[in-house]
């Protein structure tokens, strides 16, 4: 969430960051939110009997603020099927694998128990099914020997703070269009992101080799 609110004032965005909402009140982005002046809310899930009646209260807290976009940023609640489709088409994700591969959680020691040679991260919109929907653009970084999931999660989290922004700048010049279970980008640029050995991230259009 930080590193989208710096990159929209840093990159001049044709858009604002309407609003921070949190589902605990101690979220220390909700600090980050008010000290950059925008505005912040709390719809607490210990507050609600259930999912559908804490998703219908943080809908209408959404809606509240009109926003185009909802991007979900460190948010770890699973999300009914009726708040989702009511998002359709505009709401991201941000998940810590190369979907469709690893969904759900620990990610990175699942990569090292598979033995994967490659790991990374994946900007999605978001579809009733858990940790799927079509793919923005992803990252990858090398599984080093020795890694343990820390130090793997580290790396890819490097490249999450460059590729979530820039997925959410594509949405916001009206340039990301849907196509069933595929995106298309308008005036295409880099939607593959690598970190190389030598630690720099080096982009790659999406399709071409690495």
């Amino acid at each position: 969430m930080e590193a989208i609110v710096r990159a929209c004032a840093h990159e001049a965005w044709p858009a604002r960051i309407a609003a921070v909402i949190a589902n605990r009140p101690d979220a220390a982005g909700l600090a980050f939110a008010a000290s950059h002046g925008i505005a912040t809310a709390v719809v607490d899930h210990r507050q609600y009997p259930d999912r559908v009646s804490f998703d219908a209260a943080l809908a209408q807290t959404i809606d509240g603020y009109a926003p185009d976009l909802v991007v979900l940023a460190g948010f770890m609640r699973v999300l009914t099927e009726g708040f989702v489709q009511h998002y359709s088409g505009r709401m991201l994700n941000i998940h810590p694998s190369l979907l469709p591969s690893f969904p759900g959680l620990k990610t990175h020691q699942q990569a090292l128990d598979a033995g994967c040679r490659v790991h990374g991260a994946t900007v999605h919109f978001v579809t009733p099914t858990l940790d799927h929907g079509p793919i923005v653009a992803q990252s990858a970084v090398p599984v080093r020997a020795g890694d343990d999931a820390a130090a793997l999660a580290a790396r890819v989290l490097k490249t999450e703070h460059e590729m979530y922004p820039r997925a959410v700048r594509w949405f916001v010049e009206g340039r990301l269009a849907l196509d069933g279970e595929r995106v298309t980008l308008a005036a295409p640029e880099p939607q593959w992101l690598f970190l190389d050995d030598a630690n720099e991230a080096q982009a790659h259009t999406a399709g071409e080799g690495a």
